[in-house]
């Protein structure tokens, strides 16, 4: 499976935010997505979750039996502030979750099981979700994704505000996520890029540009995507 991107442009009024990208995502990586605050990052997200309309260009989602237009059927968005419905227990949520989401589930786990995967132990699961700490919503923000299952799963600075803890907790389940997926993880951070992603990406100048990865975590390759990032011209 590949996610394909051609031509794709985004402009609000005068100002150019990206500009003619072509791009190609594979299945089974996450691909770490660097760029400044204010780079575009968020917009490019919005434009493949036709959040927002794009200027000119298509993506495209194929694999061995065809390609089609990528819908937002396809997607999953992760956000760095999470909105979940704090009127009810994380149980009830979850519950209601899987029902309307019952058709989607390939591997049925039972309620208990879904909380073990992202580490909610029973008394938290019965408090309401206005009580959950920022950390706790984001794993279930991660929880419903990975049970809907989408092709194509977009992480919007999500592990931004999260202690070390939960932080490695996410990590762990986005990487037993990635097989027969295509993740798109976009952050500012470095060193969690360079942590948990196969690829890295960067945002610079308006288009996509892959950084080679032969040499990750050497000073040499650090250097280089640094250097990408200040080159980049906030217009």
């Amino acid at each position: 499976m590949q996610l394909t991107i051609k031509n794709l442009t985004k402009t609000y009024g005068e100002k150019v935010v990206l500009k003619d990208i072509d791009f190609t995502f594979e299945e089974g990586k996450i691909y770490g997505l660097i760029g400044r605050n204010g780079a575009g990052k968020t917009t490019f997200f919005n434009c493949l979750n036709e959040d927002v309309e794009i200027d000119k260009g298509e993506v495209i989602l194929s694999n061995e039996y065809g390609e089609n237009k990528l819908t937002t059927e396809d997607i999953g968005y992760v956000i760095s502030t999470p909105t979940v419905p704090e009127f009810l227990t994380g149980k009830e949520f979850l519950t209601f979750f899987l029902e309307i989401n019952k058709d989607k589930i390939k591997e049925e786990k039972s309620i208990e099981e879904y909380f073990d995967l992202v580490k909610i132990n029973k008394e938290d699961q019965d408090k309401l979700l206005k009580e959950y700490s920022h950390g706790m919503k984001n794993k279930m923000q991660m929880l419903i994704n990975f049970i809907a299952n989408p092709k194509v799963l977009l992480l919007d600075e999500p592990l931004t505000s999260l202690d070390v803890v939960v932080q490695e907790e996410m990590k762990q389940l986005l990487k037993n996520m990635k097989k027969g997926h295509i993740l798109i993880f976009s952050t500012h951070i470095l060193e969690i890029a360079l942590d948990l992603c196969d690829e890295i990406v960067i945002l610079n100048n308006k288009k996509l540009e892959l950084i080679e990865k032969n040499h990750l975590n050497t000073k040499k390759y650090k250097d280089k995507i640094i250097e990408n990032l200040k080159d980049e011209k906030n217009d």
